[in-house]
């Protein structure tokens, strides 16, 4: 079930995340230059409302059905979401998620049906018909049919959200928002829900408070602190340098193995979580786009001009919190890391020795390696850091034609022969890709499966 629901978070912010840059130029665009900007300007204002309505949505749905059908799914993906930005007065987002993919489907059954039976010679008009008239059906029926969907869905969401904004409840929402990210749905749920709602929520006021609620460092700033003054062994040694990458770099991901060494620091994560968006809503803080990746400096970049001693107050009160709850538990209730490391660097050594794998392995995959992903969720954040580690670490050891990649872990290129990614996502990567070594890691920064990896490497080369 947990590998279901991460898969469907990752299509979802899989269709958000590549267009990123489109959501940053937009969120500059409105802090700049609506009436409320840091630079008014009547003229270049004007470009804000065609692109949440019209550019984005677009982007979201050619993503889609890219993923689905290649260009021609794309292509009819954003065929169809014409519809539905057409057919409602709000942004579409939503509707992009849905009629993009859903669209290109459609198409690949259309082409699965009729692959072989077309003469030859007429290919390519049967190709590029068959995209115009499904594209001109599928998006009068989005318009008529879906469009009205998503905003009755919509206004469902917008009264719920109302309902907690208006009764002061919107911290209650780190009851889900923290235990979902250590489960690594955390792009899922800032791209693929809350995105949408700010972006809609930007068009009224100008900022929304629903970009900080996944995005802010703070609670697990706390978290990683904590482990600097409380941690044990290697835990407490790393903690250090994930205190800058997630902080600085934005990459969330370095702090939920800490949270999953000791899991009642979810506690820490939800009690950080909740008092940030609590500082947010009473201070009235707000930014003008999301912020990816989760790095204060990106969020800062991002924030509305008269939000700034609103969104410092709410990164630090989580952090301070987090922190105050992390100590106890990592003083009185934490496991001895360094006890638990040293017990799977041993494991793991014993099955190198033998020739195994240091998790999973396919014995034919340590043989003649020329290419190694590491996987994450999006393949953008903790994957990148993590193939410069193991670039490093090759380097070191002499095994400079060996190719390190990142890649999210639900599209592995099948050429690849080992995979590395946080044990959360090992099913995920097995179904990606079954032909490739498997190797699991827990801390980003210090796995002692990078160094078995590595000696296994040398001895094979």
């Amino acid at each position: 079930m947990k590998e279901k629901v991460q898969v469907f978070g990752r299509f979802l912010s899989g269709m958000v995340m590549p267009n990123i840059g489109a959501f940053i130029a937009w969120g500059l665009i409105t802090a700049l230059f609506i009436s409320t900007g840091w630079c008014p300007n009547e003229r270049l204002s004007a470009l804000v409302g065609p692109m949440s309505q019209v550019l984005l949505p677009l982007l979201i749905a050619f993503t889609g059905g890219n993923v689905i059908h290649g260009h021609r799914g794309g292509v009819i993906g954003a065929v169809t979401a014409m519809g539905v930005i057409v057919g409602s007065d709000i942004p579409m987002f939503i509707g992009a998620m849905l009629v993009g993919p859903l669209s290109a489907w459609l198409l690949k059954k259309f082409d699965q049906v009729i692959e072989g039976k077309i003469p030859a010679g007429f290919e390519m008009l049967v190709n590029n018909f068959s995209v115009g008239i499904l594209g001109a059906l599928f998006a009068s029926v989005a318009m008529f049919a879906i469009a009205p969907f998503v905003t009755a869905m919509n206004a469902m969401m917008e009264a719920g959200v109302g309902f907690f904004v208006k009764h002061g409840l919107l911290p209650l929402t780190s009851l889900f928002i923290e235990p979902a990210k250590v489960l690594f749905l955390n792009n899922a749920i800032n791209h693929g829900i809350l995105s949408p709602m700010g972006i809609h929520q930007v068009e009224e006021m100008g900022k929304s408070v629903f970009f900080l609620l996944e995005a802010n460092p703070g609670p697990g700033l706390g978290i990683l602190l904590a482990y600097c003054i409380a941690g044990k062994g290697s835990a407490k040694s790393s903690a250090p340098g994930a205190v800058i990458i997630h902080f600085l770099g934005g990459i969330h991901e370095i702090y939920f193995p800490y949270i999953l060494m000791n899991p009642l620091l979810l506690l820490s994560a939800i009690a950080g979580g909740a008092s940030g968006v609590f500082m947010f809503q009473l201070m009235g803080a707000g930014l003008t786009s999301p912020a990816s990746p989760g790095s204060i400096l990106a969020i800062l970049a991002m924030t509305e001009k008269h939000s700034y001693l609103a969104v410092i107050a709410g990164v630090v009160v989580a952090a301070v919190v987090s922190f105050l709850v992390s100590v106890p538990i990592l003083k009185f209730a934490g496991k001895d890391t360094s006890l638990e490391e040293a017990q799977e660097k041993k494991d793991a050594m014993k099955s190198a020795s033998k020739g195994e794998a240091a998790v999973k392995q396919n014995p034919a995959a340590g043989q003649n390696v020329k290419k190694i992903a590491f996987a994450c969720d999006a393949g953008m954040g903790s994957s990148a850091m993590g193939a410069t580690v193991l670039k490093k670490k090759l380097k070191e050891a002499g095994l400079e034609g060996i190719e390190v990649i990142h890649t999210p872990v639900s599209s592995i290129p099948a050429d690849i022969q080992i995979v590395v990614t946080h044990e959360e996502l090992g099913e995920r990567a097995a179904h990606s890709n079954p032909n490739a070594q498997l190797v699991l890691i827990r801390n980003f920064l210090a796995a002692p499966e990078y160094d078995v990896l590595v000696k296994q490497l040398v001895e094979n080369k």
